[in-house]
């Protein structure tokens, strides 16, 4: 018989540790994953159309938030 139990742990970890290549694939996998972001204006009208028709749009604000301030929440 087997149990599934999640736990939260909290790890020190140095960027020097993680190859270029792997922190840009995984920078690229959260903001869409093509690695060309332009100007927003995509991501814009993707929260656009999302928020006409009630669907949930929190990532593509993350993405637009990264975009504009280099920042993620």
């Amino acid at each position: 018989m087997y149990k599934t139990i999640y736990t939260e742990v909290e790890v020190d970890v140095n960027l020097s540790d993680f190859d270029t290549d792997d922190l840009i694939e995984e920078l690229e996998s959260r903001v869409g994953g093509n690695g060309e972001f332009g100007d927003g204006k995509d991501i814009l009208q993707a929260i656009y159309e999302k928020r006409r028709v009630g669907k949930d749009y929190q990532t593509e604000l993350e993405q637009l938030i990264w975009l504009g301030l280099g920042k993620v929440i």
